[in-house]
């Protein structure tokens, strides 16, 4: 139990500090840091974003489920706390972060697979209830795949609780109405969105 919890928080530190990195580096195809005459180059190239997965394959099926799970858990947390009306940065850092998600993901196999997904349908970031939509058919193409049980995208929000308290739960309630404004179009069973 004490080696899953250290995995889980291991997992959500990691990508926190990932986060972090990601929003500094969106927006921009070098990073230019100002600290008011200081200017610093570290010279990242766009192919960032757009290379293969970088971990090799994950064998061991236990620990693959563990980090699925926390990882699910994080991506759909983040998208519930994704603002409503986000800027142009908020929506360049979020697509930034998935793009390199998919590229960082632990599992080797598993982040292949999810920038095939990607690639086929971009993530959707023009709000909050947008995101968390993609996000909730993202999940079922992968379940879907490991032939697993498919999530009513109308109530992820009460499987992902953020607990992020009461307002937030009401704002949830009124965001999964909202949702009929994501344009869908099926394509051999799978959403996309648009």
């Amino acid at each position: 139990m004490a080696r899953r919890q250290h995995v889980t928080l291991t997992v959500v530190v990691g990508f926190m500090v990932f986060l972090a990195v990601t929003y500094m580096l969106s927006g921009r195809s070098h990073l230019h840091l100002h600290d008011k005459e200081t200017k610093l180059d570290l010279g990242l190239s766009e192919g960032i974003l757009t290379g293969g997965s970088i971990a090799p394959k994950l064998e061991n099926a236990t620990a693959k489920a563990e980090l699925g799970r926390a990882s699910w858990k994080l991506f759909h947390t983040m998208m519930a706390r994704f603002p409503d009306k986000p800027s142009d940065d908020d929506r360049l850092a979020l697509k930034t972060y998935i793009q390199l998600f998919a590229r960082l993901y632990p599992c080797g196999d598993c982040a292949s697979h999810f920038q095939k997904i990607i690639a086929k349908y971009p993530p959707q970031t023009s709000s909050r209830s947008a995101a968390a939509g993609w996000a909730c058919e993202m999940h079922n193409i992968v379940n879907k795949r490991l032939k697993k049980e498919l999530f009513d995208c109308n109530n992820i929000g009460d499987f992902y609780d953020c607990g992020c308290g009461d307002e937030d739960k009401k704002k949830k309630g009124e965001e999964i109405k909202e949702r009929t404004d994501v344009t869908v179009e099926k394509e051999e069973g799978l959403v996309r969105g648009g």
